[in-house]
């Protein structure tokens, strides 16, 4: 009876104690538990749960409804929880975007269905062609989860473009970056519809021109705004008018506008022609037809159809007059400026009428009307120019300026040719025939060579002196000779392929008898033709006794006084190696000017060398004076051998091997190098100590145990001066040193009773 009591007490304790512990869910927390929680315990009861998220700043929509309450809220405190979407969901845009997941997706999915119009509503709406480009065309990342932010301008991601464009060149012409200038957003294409042409405006005929019609070469930035620039064919190919016989100006809108088919058109000019404007015949026409009964030849035109003139008082006025004719054209001629004024002087004009154009009928000349007629010979008569025959003038090249050579005289004769010269110089003997055209051309102007030989190859078979038929000279006179009368003089400028003009020779080369005396045919071209009196005379050195070649040019120049001089076969007598060489463009150092007795011993010329030398010296210790024994012709007499030196100190086995290093031994002092083996042994004596030499008190004399090839094998008097190993008891009964000596480092301490 007694337990029930406290029973409850314990209870009623249990329940103050959790009314009095904070709740889990703040301390703000007013929600009833029995909202969410039965007494059955604290997991949320799904039959009582009655709690409206909606009343929330965040409604549960889509997706939400199904997500575990402690996936939003894992400390309980619902109070800490952010509404925010980026609080829960991890950026995948990696602050691209913004934090406001709501702008592109809902509560339902993370699919964007409306993407074109989100991006609509952002600050570069898509229309065009950007409205199908794929995304990642403009927005490149790793990852298409990634938007960083663009530029709006063209150019930020079409400056590719830009910069490749050839028609135009972008760069080079300058053009905006703002690609919209000329370019429209909602084209397919980089069509030009936008651009403004206001620097020459296209109008009439030039509207809607495609622009490859005008910018032929593909460069936009250089182009001609003249007409002409891109009517010149145009131009060239109108014949009603011909603008250009009738030399029409090259700018278009002087006449015509930018209308189709350059009509209507008008000819300012036409007063610079004929006054039409102004004067006499000014509003006394309606049409151009009205002169020009011809529309396919504007050249031609009619006087008499407008004025009703009666030939035969026509003729009468103009009775005596040069020329006349009742004609149009001849009208104008007389009556350029359409009035009745005094008729017309030919004389005053700047072709005056003489010899055969004064019986010559205007017409002929005039065949185009009056204005413009030239007064060029060749204007008129290129056909007489080109049908000449003797000689052809088209084919010689002769100039069509017709007065050069011809008068007005009938015939075209007497005629000169004062251009001769062009073709062939007439000077020195040719001037005398510089009249006489026959002496050289008998009748034919065609085909009169201009070459010497043409003329003169007879004199040129029948010289004798020298025969240049057989000598081989060429046919070409005036190699040698000019055109002065009896071929002289002359010079031979090839003498240099036959014989050459150098050094004292070339001071006779205008001498020619002083080596040939007149007979040019057989001259000797060899040294001692001329000059072996010099040969024979010379004494210092002798050349014949010498039994010097005869052959001057193996050790002469042409220079005069046969000086200076070689002597390439100096080697034949005394070859110069070595330091001789260095002196033997220097023949004085040797010689002295006495080139036939000179010695060719090394001590007739180096003696005082031998008796300075005093490492060795020489004279001491008896070398030979015969240098080259040990010497060769090298410069400092190094290097130098001493094949004697067995004389002084015999090489033999090691020492044979260190025969051509001598500073092994005489370290450059080869008076006083000593000849005992201590003298040069002595540091390996005092650091042998296997046995310890020096201790041991063993002899200096190294060849007392040692040969000299090798210091090994070595003999020892073991047997007289310290214990008999080698004879006695013990001979045969050891083998290597250590066996007594156990002490490597101490030879005088051993063992017997090992």
């Amino acid at each position: 009876m007694r337990k029930l009591p406290f029973i409850i007490f314990l209870a009623f304790i249990t329940v103050s104690l959790a009314l009095l512990k904070p709740s889990p869910h703040g301390k703000d927390f007013k929600i009833s538990c029995d909202v969410c929680h039965s007494p059955k315990g604290w997991e949320i009861d799904k039959n009582l749960y009655s709690f409206d998220h909606n009343t929330t700043q965040l409604p549960l929509e889509g997706q939400h409804t199904e997500v575990n309450c402690k996936l939003c809220h894992p400390t309980l405190i619902f109070s800490d929880a952010n509404t925010a979407c980026v609080n829960c969901h991890t950026d995948m845009h990696n602050q691209t975007v913004g934090p406001d997941c709501a702008r592109c997706h809902t509560a339902k999915s993370w699919i964007v269905e409306n993407i074109t119009e989100i991006h609509q509503r952002s600050r570069f709406p898509l229309i065009g062609p950007h409205l199908t480009a794929d995304c990642s065309q403009c927005h490149i990342s790793e990852s298409m989860l990634q938007f960083d932010p663009l530029g709006v301008e063209c150019i930020d991601c079409h400056q590719e473009d830009y910069i490749s464009a050839t028609q135009p060149n972008h760069v080079l012409g300058g053009y905006s970056t703002n690609c919209t200038d000329c370019h429209l957003m909602n084209s397919t294409s980089w069509t030009d519809a936008n651009f403004v042409h206001t620097f020459f405006p296209l109008t009439g005929g030039h509207d809607n021109v495609n622009c490859e019609q005008c910018h032929t070469s593909g460069d936009y930035t250089n182009i001609s705004n003249e007409c002409v620039s891109c009517h010149q064919d145009d131009y060239n190919s109108t014949s009603n008018p011909n603008h250009i016989s009738i030399d029409f100006p090259l700018s278009c809108d002087d006449c015509h506008s930018t209308n189709p088919g350059w009509k209507p058109a008008q000819f300012k000019a036409h007063d610079s022609m004929f006054p039409i404007y102004s004067g006499k015949h000014n509003q006394e026409w309606d049409n151009c037809t009205d002169c020009h009964s011809n529309l396919g030849d504007y050249s031609s035109f009619s006087c008499t159809d407008c004025h009703a003139h009666n030939q035969q008082e026509m003729n009468n006025e103009h009775d005596g007059i040069g020329g006349y004719l009742f004609d149009s054209e001849f009208c104008y001629s007389c009556h350029p400026t359409g009035s009745a004024d005094a008729g017309f002087d030919h004389n005053t004009t700047l072709f005056a009428l003489t010899g055969a154009h004064t019986t010559t009928d205007c017409k002929s000349c005039h065949t185009n009307g009056y204005p413009g007629t030239s007064t060029v010979c060749s204007d008129c008569h290129t056909s007489n120019y080109n049908q000449s025959a003797n000689p052809n003038h088209a084919a010689a090249g002769n100039e069509n300026t017709c007065e050069t050579c011809h008068t007005t005289d009938p015939g075209w004769k007497p005629a000169s040719f004062q251009i001769h010269d062009n073709y062939y110089p007439l000077t020195g003997g040719h001037t005398t025939v510089a009249n006489d055209c026959s002496g050289c051309h008998n009748g034919d102007y065609n085909s009169t060579p201009n070459s010497c030989d043409g003329c003169h190859i007879s004199n040129y078979n029948q010289t004798s002196n020298p025969d240049h038929t057989s000598t081989g000279i060429a046919v070409t006179c005036n190699d040698c000779h000019s055109t002065e009368p009896g071929w002289t003089p002359a010079v031979f400028p090839i003498h240099d392929n036959i014989y050459s003009f150098i050094g004292a020779h070339s001071s006779i080369a205008n001498d020619c008898a002083a080596c040939h005396n007149g007979n040019y045919n057989n001259t000797s071209n060899s040294c001692d033709r001329c000059y072996i009196s010099n040969y024979n005379q010379s004494s210092n050195p002798n050349h014949s006794n010498t039994g010097i070649s005869v052959t001057c040019n193996d050790c002469h120049t042409t220079d005069p006084g046969w000086t200076p001089a070689s002597f390439p076969t100096h080697g034949n007598y005394y070859p110069l190696t070595g330091s001789h060489a260095t002196i033997a463009d220097n023949c004085t150092a040797c010689h002295n000017g006495d080139y036939t007795n000179t010695v060719n011993t090394c001590e007739a010329c180096h003696i005082s060398n031998y008796s300075q030398t005093s490492n060795p010296n020489h004279n001491a210790i008896g070398i030979s004076t015969s240098c080259s024994d040990c010497h060769t012709p090298d410069p400092g007499w190094k290097p130098a051998s001493f094949n004697i030196h067995n004389n002084y100190y015999s090489l033999e086995g090691a020492h044979l091997v260190i025969a051509n290093n001598c500073t092994d031994c005489h370290n450059g002092e080869y008076n006083n190098t000593p000849n005992t083996c201590e003298g040069c042994h002595l540091s390996d004596y005092n650091q042998t100590n296997n046995p310890q030499h020096a201790s041991a008190q063993f002899p200096t004399d190294c060849e007392t145990c040692h040969g000299q090839n090798l210091w090994v094998p070595s003999t020892f008097n073991h047997d007289g001066q310290y214990f008999p190993i080698y004879s006695g008891m013990h001979n045969g009964q050891w083998t290597a040193c250590f066996e007594c000596h156990t002490n490597s480092g101490n030879y005088s301490v051993f063992t017997c009773i090992n």
